[in-house]
Protein backbone atom coordinates (compact mmCIF):
# COMPACT_ATOMS: atom_id res chain seq x y z
CA UNK A 1 0.00 0.00 0.00
CA UNK A 2 1.41 3.36 -1.00
CA UNK A 3 2.18 5.71 1.84
CA UNK A 4 1.55 9.43 2.00
CA UNK A 5 3.23 12.08 4.04
CA UNK A 6 0.87 13.01 6.84
CA UNK A 7 -0.39 16.57 6.60
CA UNK A 8 -1.09 18.70 9.61
CA UNK A 9 -4.48 17.82 11.07
CA UNK A 10 -6.89 20.35 12.60
CA UNK A 11 -9.88 18.74 14.39
CA UNK A 12 -13.15 20.31 13.28
CA UNK A 13 -11.15 22.24 10.63
CA UNK A 14 -10.35 24.80 13.36
CA UNK A 15 -8.27 27.60 11.88
CA UNK A 16 -8.26 26.05 8.41
CA UNK A 17 -8.84 28.47 5.53
CA UNK A 18 -11.33 26.58 3.35
CA UNK A 19 -12.01 29.23 0.72
CA UNK A 20 -12.21 32.89 -0.20
CA UNK A 21 -15.26 35.12 0.12
CA UNK A 22 -16.13 38.77 -0.47
CA UNK A 23 -19.37 38.46 1.48
CA UNK A 24 -18.56 38.49 5.19
CA UNK A 25 -15.62 38.84 7.57
CA UNK A 26 -15.69 37.62 11.16
CA UNK A 27 -12.95 39.45 13.09
CA UNK A 28 -11.67 37.32 16.01
CA UNK A 29 -11.41 40.56 18.00
CA UNK A 30 -15.20 40.98 18.17
CA UNK A 31 -15.87 42.43 14.74
CA UNK A 32 -18.26 41.53 11.94
CA UNK A 33 -18.61 43.06 8.48
CA UNK A 34 -20.96 42.44 5.57
CA UNK A 35 -19.13 43.31 2.34
CA UNK A 36 -17.07 45.93 4.20
CA UNK A 37 -19.91 47.45 6.26
CA UNK A 38 -19.75 47.19 10.05
CA UNK A 39 -22.59 45.14 11.54
CA UNK A 40 -23.17 47.60 14.39
CA UNK A 41 -23.81 50.46 11.98
CA UNK A 42 -25.97 48.26 9.77
CA UNK A 43 -28.01 47.12 12.79
CA UNK A 44 -28.74 50.72 13.74
CA UNK A 45 -29.45 52.19 10.33
CA UNK A 46 -30.26 49.52 7.73
CA UNK A 47 -33.27 47.31 7.01
CA UNK A 48 -33.11 43.56 6.50
CA UNK A 49 -34.17 43.96 2.87
CA UNK A 50 -31.28 46.38 2.30
CA UNK A 51 -28.83 43.96 3.90
CA UNK A 52 -30.19 41.03 1.86
CA UNK A 53 -29.75 43.06 -1.34
CA UNK A 54 -26.17 43.89 -0.31
CA UNK A 55 -25.32 40.25 0.40
CA UNK A 56 -26.73 39.04 -2.92
CA UNK A 57 -25.53 41.85 -5.17
CA UNK A 58 -22.33 43.15 -3.61
CA UNK A 59 -23.35 46.79 -3.20
CA UNK A 60 -26.02 48.71 -1.33
CA UNK A 61 -29.18 49.50 -3.34
CA UNK A 62 -30.36 52.99 -4.17
CA UNK A 63 -33.90 53.98 -3.24
CA UNK A 64 -35.40 52.65 -6.47
CA UNK A 65 -33.49 49.37 -6.32
CA UNK A 66 -34.45 48.79 -2.68
CA UNK A 67 -38.13 49.45 -3.40
CA UNK A 68 -38.07 47.07 -6.36
CA UNK A 69 -36.21 44.39 -4.40
CA UNK A 70 -38.65 44.65 -1.47
CA UNK A 71 -41.60 44.38 -3.86
CA UNK A 72 -40.09 41.31 -5.51
CA UNK A 73 -39.72 39.58 -2.14
CA UNK A 74 -43.28 40.48 -1.13
CA UNK A 75 -44.63 39.17 -4.44
CA UNK A 76 -42.92 35.78 -3.99
CA UNK A 77 -44.04 34.99 -0.42
CA UNK A 78 -47.00 32.77 -1.27
CA UNK A 79 -46.49 29.01 -1.23
CA UNK A 80 -47.66 26.73 -4.07
CA UNK A 81 -50.92 24.94 -3.03
CA UNK A 82 -49.30 21.47 -3.11
CA UNK A 83 -46.76 22.65 -0.50
CA UNK A 84 -49.59 23.71 1.81
CA UNK A 85 -51.22 20.33 1.23
CA UNK A 86 -47.96 18.63 2.19
CA UNK A 87 -47.70 20.69 5.37
CA UNK A 88 -51.13 19.41 6.43
CA UNK A 89 -49.95 15.79 6.06
CA UNK A 90 -46.97 16.10 8.39
CA UNK A 91 -47.18 14.91 12.02
CA UNK A 92 -48.34 17.75 14.25
CA UNK A 93 -45.40 17.25 16.61
CA UNK A 94 -42.74 17.58 13.88
CA UNK A 95 -39.94 19.95 14.83
CA UNK A 96 -40.28 23.23 12.87
CA UNK A 97 -36.73 22.88 11.52
CA UNK A 98 -37.50 19.44 10.11
CA UNK A 99 -40.61 20.88 8.48
CA UNK A 100 -38.60 23.78 7.08
CA UNK A 101 -35.90 21.50 5.66
CA UNK A 102 -38.54 19.34 3.99
CA UNK A 103 -40.44 22.37 2.71
CA UNK A 104 -37.36 23.93 1.10
CA UNK A 105 -36.61 20.64 -0.64
CA UNK A 106 -40.16 20.43 -1.98
CA UNK A 107 -40.13 24.06 -3.16
CA UNK A 108 -37.34 23.20 -5.58
CA UNK A 109 -39.67 21.20 -7.79
CA UNK A 110 -41.96 24.19 -8.26
CA UNK A 111 -39.21 26.48 -9.56
CA UNK A 112 -38.83 26.59 -13.34
CA UNK A 113 -35.22 27.77 -12.96
CA UNK A 114 -34.29 24.82 -10.72
CA UNK A 115 -31.52 23.45 -12.96
CA UNK A 116 -30.14 26.82 -14.05
CA UNK A 117 -27.07 27.72 -11.97
CA UNK A 118 -26.36 30.94 -13.83
CA UNK A 119 -25.80 34.09 -11.79
CA UNK A 120 -29.06 35.70 -12.91
CA UNK A 121 -31.14 32.59 -12.20
CA UNK A 122 -29.53 32.18 -8.78
CA UNK A 123 -30.48 35.76 -7.89
CA UNK A 124 -34.10 35.06 -8.90
CA UNK A 125 -34.19 31.86 -6.84
CA UNK A 126 -32.58 33.61 -3.89
CA UNK A 127 -35.38 36.17 -3.81
CA UNK A 128 -37.94 33.35 -3.82
CA UNK A 129 -36.14 31.52 -1.03
CA UNK A 130 -35.80 34.61 1.17
CA UNK A 131 -39.52 35.23 0.69
CA UNK A 132 -40.76 31.67 1.14
CA UNK A 133 -38.58 30.36 3.97
CA UNK A 134 -40.36 32.87 6.19
CA UNK A 135 -43.75 31.72 4.92
CA UNK A 136 -42.90 28.05 5.39
CA UNK A 137 -42.19 28.78 9.04
CA UNK A 138 -45.35 30.76 9.77
CA UNK A 139 -47.78 28.67 7.71
CA UNK A 140 -46.51 25.34 9.03
CA UNK A 141 -46.65 26.60 12.60
CA UNK A 142 -50.28 27.66 12.24
CA UNK A 143 -51.25 24.41 10.52
CA UNK A 144 -49.57 22.33 13.24
CA UNK A 145 -51.67 24.20 15.82
CA UNK A 146 -54.96 23.69 14.00
CA UNK A 147 -55.12 27.17 12.47
CA UNK A 148 -55.37 28.25 8.85
CA UNK A 149 -52.49 30.10 7.14
CA UNK A 150 -53.10 33.81 6.69
CA UNK A 151 -52.92 35.70 3.38
CA UNK A 152 -49.77 37.64 2.59
CA UNK A 153 -49.47 41.34 3.38
CA UNK A 154 -47.45 42.95 0.59
CA UNK A 155 -47.49 46.26 2.45
CA UNK A 156 -45.38 44.82 5.27
CA UNK A 157 -41.64 44.21 5.50
CA UNK A 158 -40.28 40.71 6.02
CA UNK A 159 -40.17 41.33 9.77
CA UNK A 160 -43.66 42.83 9.90
CA UNK A 161 -45.15 40.13 7.71
CA UNK A 162 -43.58 37.42 9.87
CA UNK A 163 -45.37 38.74 12.96
CA UNK A 164 -48.64 39.07 11.07
CA UNK A 165 -48.50 35.65 9.41
CA UNK A 166 -47.78 33.99 12.74
CA UNK A 167 -50.35 35.71 14.97
CA UNK A 168 -52.76 37.56 12.69
CA UNK A 169 -51.77 40.90 14.24
CA UNK A 170 -49.42 43.65 13.11
CA UNK A 171 -47.38 44.70 16.15
CA UNK A 172 -46.22 48.26 16.90
CA UNK A 173 -43.36 49.64 14.83
CA UNK A 174 -40.82 49.32 17.66
CA UNK A 175 -41.42 45.60 17.82
CA UNK A 176 -41.10 45.16 14.06
CA UNK A 177 -37.88 47.16 14.13
CA UNK A 178 -36.46 44.85 16.80
CA UNK A 179 -37.07 41.76 14.69
CA UNK A 180 -35.70 43.57 11.64
CA UNK A 181 -32.49 44.29 13.59
CA UNK A 182 -32.27 40.65 14.69
CA UNK A 183 -32.63 39.56 11.06
CA UNK A 184 -29.69 41.84 10.21
CA UNK A 185 -27.54 40.38 13.00
CA UNK A 186 -28.19 36.82 11.84
CA UNK A 187 -28.01 37.39 8.07
CA UNK A 188 -24.51 36.01 7.58
CA UNK A 189 -21.48 34.83 9.54
CA UNK A 190 -18.78 33.74 7.11
CA UNK A 191 -18.02 29.97 6.87
CA UNK A 192 -20.17 28.81 9.79
CA UNK A 193 -21.30 25.18 9.74
CA UNK A 194 -24.57 25.65 7.83
CA UNK A 195 -23.06 28.04 5.29
CA UNK A 196 -20.11 25.72 4.72
CA UNK A 197 -22.54 22.82 4.26
CA UNK A 198 -24.37 24.88 1.65
CA UNK A 199 -21.14 25.68 -0.17
CA UNK A 200 -20.01 22.04 -0.15
CA UNK A 201 -23.33 21.02 -1.69
CA UNK A 202 -23.19 23.87 -4.21
CA UNK A 203 -19.62 22.95 -5.16
CA UNK A 204 -20.90 19.69 -6.68
CA UNK A 205 -23.00 21.95 -8.96
CA UNK A 206 -26.14 20.89 -7.17
CA UNK A 207 -28.69 23.71 -7.24
CA UNK A 208 -29.38 26.40 -4.68
CA UNK A 209 -32.39 24.55 -3.21
CA UNK A 210 -30.26 21.48 -2.50
CA UNK A 211 -27.64 23.71 -0.89
CA UNK A 212 -30.17 25.52 1.32
CA UNK A 213 -31.72 22.18 2.27
CA UNK A 214 -28.28 21.05 3.45
CA UNK A 215 -27.91 24.29 5.39
CA UNK A 216 -31.28 23.84 7.11
CA UNK A 217 -30.33 20.34 8.21
CA UNK A 218 -27.03 21.62 9.61
CA UNK A 219 -28.53 24.63 11.37
CA UNK A 220 -30.80 22.48 13.52
CA UNK A 221 -27.96 21.04 15.59
CA UNK A 222 -27.60 22.31 19.19
CA UNK A 223 -23.96 23.20 18.54
CA UNK A 224 -25.10 25.61 15.82
CA UNK A 225 -28.51 27.25 15.35
CA UNK A 226 -30.27 24.99 17.83
CA UNK A 227 -28.23 26.58 20.62
CA UNK A 228 -30.68 29.45 21.13
CA UNK A 229 -33.57 27.02 21.63
CA UNK A 230 -31.54 25.12 24.21
CA UNK A 231 -30.45 28.39 25.86
CA UNK A 232 -34.05 29.29 26.73
CA UNK A 233 -34.54 25.93 28.42
CA UNK A 234 -31.46 26.70 30.49
CA UNK A 235 -32.74 30.14 31.52
CA UNK A 236 -36.12 28.72 32.52
CA UNK A 237 -34.37 26.11 34.66
CA UNK A 238 -32.38 28.84 36.45
CA UNK A 239 -35.44 31.03 36.97
CA UNK A 240 -33.92 34.06 38.72
CA UNK A 241 -30.64 35.96 38.58
CA UNK A 242 -29.75 35.19 42.20
CA UNK A 243 -29.61 31.46 41.34
CA UNK A 244 -27.48 31.87 38.21
CA UNK A 245 -23.99 31.78 39.73
CA UNK A 246 -24.56 28.70 41.88
CA UNK A 247 -26.32 26.92 38.99
CA UNK A 248 -23.44 27.62 36.64
CA UNK A 249 -20.73 26.57 39.10
CA UNK A 250 -22.55 23.29 39.71
CA UNK A 251 -22.75 22.59 35.98
CA UNK A 252 -19.08 23.45 35.51
CA UNK A 253 -18.10 21.14 38.38
CA UNK A 254 -19.79 18.22 36.61
CA UNK A 255 -18.34 19.29 33.22
CA UNK A 256 -21.75 19.74 31.62
CA UNK A 257 -22.22 21.69 28.38
CA UNK A 258 -23.36 25.27 28.96
CA UNK A 259 -25.32 26.70 26.03
CA UNK A 260 -24.68 30.24 24.81
CA UNK A 261 -20.96 30.43 25.54
CA UNK A 262 -17.76 30.09 23.57
CA UNK A 263 -17.13 30.53 19.86
CA UNK A 264 -14.70 28.90 17.46
CA UNK A 265 -13.59 32.24 15.94
CA UNK A 266 -14.27 35.07 18.38
CA UNK A 267 -11.57 35.49 21.03
CA UNK A 268 -12.81 38.70 22.66
CA UNK A 269 -16.55 38.16 22.53
CA UNK A 270 -19.28 37.85 19.92
CA UNK A 271 -19.65 41.17 18.08
CA UNK A 272 -23.45 40.74 17.94
CA UNK A 273 -23.92 40.38 21.71
CA UNK A 274 -23.95 44.12 22.62
CA UNK A 275 -26.76 44.84 20.15
CA UNK A 276 -28.79 41.80 21.22
CA UNK A 277 -28.24 42.62 24.90
CA UNK A 278 -29.46 46.18 24.32
CA UNK A 279 -32.60 44.88 22.59
CA UNK A 280 -33.12 42.55 25.55
CA UNK A 281 -32.90 45.38 28.06
CA UNK A 282 -35.44 47.48 26.16
CA UNK A 283 -37.78 44.52 25.75
CA UNK A 284 -37.49 43.69 29.44
CA UNK A 285 -38.59 47.20 30.37
CA UNK A 286 -41.46 47.18 27.89
CA UNK A 287 -42.75 43.73 28.92
CA UNK A 288 -41.91 43.70 32.62
CA UNK A 289 -39.73 40.60 32.14
CA UNK A 290 -36.36 42.09 33.01
CA UNK A 291 -35.29 38.99 34.93
CA UNK A 292 -34.27 37.13 31.76
CA UNK A 293 -31.51 39.55 30.77
CA UNK A 294 -30.42 39.80 34.39
CA UNK A 295 -29.90 36.01 34.41
CA UNK A 296 -27.89 36.24 31.18
CA UNK A 297 -25.68 38.98 32.55
CA UNK A 298 -25.01 37.06 35.76
CA UNK A 299 -24.13 33.95 33.75
CA UNK A 300 -21.89 36.02 31.49
CA UNK A 301 -20.10 37.59 34.46
CA UNK A 302 -19.61 34.24 36.21
CA UNK A 303 -18.44 32.38 33.10
CA UNK A 304 -15.91 35.10 32.32
CA UNK A 305 -14.52 34.89 35.85
CA UNK A 306 -14.52 31.08 36.09
CA UNK A 307 -13.57 30.00 32.57
CA UNK A 308 -12.68 33.19 30.68
CA UNK A 309 -15.35 32.33 28.12
CA UNK A 310 -17.45 35.02 26.47
CA UNK A 311 -21.16 34.80 25.71
CA UNK A 312 -22.27 34.32 22.14
CA UNK A 313 -25.35 35.82 20.56
CA UNK A 314 -27.53 32.77 21.31
CA UNK A 315 -27.48 33.46 25.07
CA UNK A 316 -29.28 36.78 24.63
CA UNK A 317 -31.28 35.85 21.52
CA UNK A 318 -33.20 33.19 23.46
CA UNK A 319 -34.90 35.57 25.94
CA UNK A 320 -35.30 38.24 23.27
CA UNK A 321 -37.32 35.85 21.11
CA UNK A 322 -39.32 34.79 24.16
CA UNK A 323 -40.18 38.39 25.10
CA UNK A 324 -41.13 39.13 21.49
CA UNK A 325 -43.75 36.41 21.86
CA UNK A 326 -42.11 33.57 19.94
CA UNK A 327 -42.09 30.03 21.43
CA UNK A 328 -38.60 28.51 21.83
CA UNK A 329 -39.34 25.93 19.11
CA UNK A 330 -39.29 28.80 16.59
CA UNK A 331 -35.94 30.24 17.68
CA UNK A 332 -33.88 28.30 15.14
CA UNK A 333 -36.39 28.73 12.28
CA UNK A 334 -36.31 32.51 12.87
CA UNK A 335 -32.52 32.27 12.61
CA UNK A 336 -33.04 30.50 9.25
CA UNK A 337 -35.50 33.16 8.03
CA UNK A 338 -32.60 35.59 8.23
CA UNK A 339 -29.59 33.42 7.42
CA UNK A 340 -31.17 32.22 4.17
CA UNK A 341 -29.99 35.52 2.67
CA UNK A 342 -26.40 34.69 3.58
CA UNK A 343 -26.74 31.07 2.46
CA UNK A 344 -27.97 32.18 -0.95
CA UNK A 345 -25.20 34.77 -1.31
CA UNK A 346 -22.58 32.11 -0.60
CA UNK A 347 -24.14 29.65 -3.06
CA UNK A 348 -24.09 32.32 -5.75
CA UNK A 349 -20.44 33.09 -4.99
CA UNK A 350 -19.57 29.38 -5.01
CA UNK A 351 -21.27 28.78 -8.36
CA UNK A 352 -19.70 31.89 -9.91
CA UNK A 353 -16.16 30.70 -9.05
CA UNK A 354 -16.64 27.02 -8.48
CA UNK A 355 -14.15 24.38 -7.44
CA UNK A 356 -15.35 21.11 -5.94
CA UNK A 357 -14.78 21.10 -2.18
CA UNK A 358 -13.14 17.74 -1.52
CA UNK A 359 -10.78 17.65 1.48
CA UNK A 360 -8.70 14.66 2.52
CA UNK A 361 -8.89 12.69 5.76
CA UNK A 362 -6.17 11.39 8.04
CA UNK A 363 -6.44 7.59 8.01
CA UNK A 364 -6.05 6.08 11.50
CA UNK A 365 -7.21 2.51 10.80
CA UNK A 366 -5.17 -0.73 10.62
CA UNK A 367 -2.18 -1.08 8.30
CA UNK A 368 -2.55 -3.16 5.12
CA UNK A 369 -3.38 -6.80 5.99
CA UNK A 370 -4.38 -9.99 4.13
CA UNK A 371 -8.03 -10.95 3.79
CA UNK A 372 -9.14 -13.94 5.88
CA UNK A 373 -12.89 -13.64 5.59
CA UNK A 374 -15.72 -16.15 5.48
CA UNK A 375 -15.32 -16.58 1.73
CA UNK A 376 -11.96 -18.35 1.68
CA UNK A 377 -10.32 -19.06 -1.65
CA UNK A 378 -11.71 -22.61 -1.62
CA UNK A 379 -15.25 -21.57 -0.89
CA UNK A 380 -15.11 -18.85 -3.50
CA UNK A 381 -13.74 -21.30 -6.13
CA UNK A 382 -16.42 -23.87 -5.27
CA UNK A 383 -19.19 -21.30 -5.77
CA UNK A 384 -17.80 -20.31 -9.14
Amino acid sequence: MATEKKSEYSPGLAGVIAGETEICWVDPNAGLMYRGYDIHEMAQRASFEEVAYLLLNGELPDIKQLAQFSQQIAAERGLPPPILKMLRLLPRDSHPMDVLRTGVSMLSMFDKELSDNSHAANIHKSIRLIARVSTLITDSWRISHGEEPLPERSDLTQAGNFFYKLSGEVPPDWKIRMLDTIFILYADHEFNASTFAARVTASTLAGIYAAVTSACGTLKGPLHGGANEESMKMLEEIGTADRAEAWLKKKLATKEKIMGFGHRVYKKGDSRVPVMREIGHELGKRTGKEQWISICEKLEETMDREKHLCANVDLYAAPVFWMLGFPPELNTPIFAASRVAGWCAHVIEQHDNNRLIRPRSLYTGPAARPYHGVLSDGAASHKR
